[in-house]
């Protein structure tokens, strides 16, 4: 912030810049065009009005270690409340969970780096983690902050930047889907790359009709500051081109728990040869009120997508995926050497590489079952890749991941 006060005063001393300025469009302007003082005072105050309005009012604040601030918001007064179609709405009871669900919301897990003070949000709260000037400022502009940048939506892509190691099932109606995956904290490269792993739930054309609900966990500089994995959702109805956004970055998602705060870092982690730490994530579809909710841990509610916010998956998804995304934005010329999962490749298994298990999906009469009519994709095998299995423990389950960039990924 210091920082930002001193160049405007500087700027103010002397109009005219040559030094490289990048557009609220995230496009790098010519060396010789005019730097605007006002026109930065104006993004600024952009970006202050956008804070007071995203930054509710808190009941309580508490302190992370790794820096981030969690606000207790009074659920009414969450972002997603905002939206002109739940005005003076209230949150939902909690859903009937589907058959063969074996987890329950008694467990007191603490999954995440805020919750280690002992500190707690009250009843009647969520938690929410405070958006700060630094974090607007990281992103090409306020438009794009906390949304996916637009693209051209294919899983057998290679021109997009986005690389994938995922199992996916189509060709039936679903009505959820539900996994374990393991945690790590991979390296990110790049500020503006990601890594990611996470659950898919997906209808529409791969056009831009494309409907998805997406849940797990990332590494994001550009997004959070850091280099930790934090839990993080995210969802669009038109392939990413306007609507939707992660967490609670934009009204929609519904927080019902106040247990679990959306983009907070995750803890423990896995390490490699040594202990696995991994969380269960759950995307189904209410049959009473038909709208997505979304369970984590041992079975702790988060909250959901109303229904209305979808155009496809209002009434089903046509598509459940699951595993790795990163994206390779080739910066220095080459493969990005960003990494997915856990650094390693598939076949290291147990211990070194990264998995789901239990893989199951939920079907028209709310029941759990097993997939079936499996795909695997890995679409830069050479750099992350991807083998499937089953047994009696983990039911159906894979190994993912990768370096990224080696001699079998130049």
């Amino acid at each position: 912030m210091l920082l930002v006060a001193f160049l405007l005063v500087a700027s103010l001393l002397s109009p005219v810049q040559s030094l490289p300025i990048v557009s609220d469009s995230g496009h790098l302007l010519p060396s010789n065009q005019t730097f605007h003082p006002g026109s930065e005072l104006n993004k600024l105050k952009r970006i202050r009005a956008y804070l007071r309005k995203i930054n509710k009012p808190a009941v309580k604040t508490i302190q992370s270690p790794d820096g981030d601030v969690i606000d207790c918001v009074l659920s009414h007064l969450q972002p997603a409340f905002d939206h002109p179609k739940l005005q003076g709405h209230k949150p939902l009871d909690p859903p009937e969970r589907p058959k063969g669900n074996d987890t329950t919301d008694t467990v007191a897990e603490s999954l995440q780096l805020w919750t280690q003070s002992g500190e707690s949000c009250p009843e009647g709260t969520v938690p929410i983690r405070r958006t700060t000037e630094k974090d607007i400022l990281r992103a090409s502009s306020l438009r794009r902050y906390g949304r996916k940048r637009a693209r051209h939506v294919r899983r057998d892509s290679t021109g997009s930047g986005h690389e994938h190691a995922v199992l996916f099932a189509n060709g039936d109606r679903f009505y959820g889907a539900k996994a374990s995956m393991n945690v790590w904290a991979p390296r990110v490269t790049d500020q503006y790359e990601f890594s990611l792993s996470q659950i898919w739930v997906i209808s529409g054309s791969f056009g831009h009709d494309l409907n998805t609900i997406e849940a797990g966990w990332q590494v994001s500089p550009e997004l959070y500051g850091d280099n930790n994995p934090r839990f993080f959702t995210y969802w669009t109805t038109d392939a990413y081109q306007a609507t939707g956004c992660y967490n609670l970055l934009c009204s929609g998602f519904i927080q019902t728990n106040n247990r679990v705060a959306i983009g907070a870092a995750i803890y423990p982690r896995s390490s490699y040869k040594g202990r696995q730490f991994d969380i269960g994530l759950m995307v189904w579809k209410d049959p009473k009120h038909g709208h997505w909710w979304l369970e984590f841990g041992s079975g702790l509610l988060v909250g959901y997508w109303p229904a209305f916010l979808f155009s496809h998956l209002r009434n089903h998804a046509s598509m459940v995926q699951f595993g790795g995304e990163i994206v390779n934005s080739r910066s220095s010329g080459f493969h990005t050497s960003t990494q997915m999962g856990s650094g390693h490749f598939a076949g290291e298994g147990f211990g070194r590489a990264s998995y789901f298990r239990n893989l199951q999906v939920v079907d028209w009469d709310n029941n759990l079952l097993p997939l079936s009519n499996l795909h695997l994709l890995a679409d830069h095998p050479g750099c992350y890749n991807i083998r499937k299995g089953r047994n009696i423990a983990w039911g159906t389950h894979f190994y993912y991941g990768g370096p990224g960039r080696n001699v079998r990924c130049p």
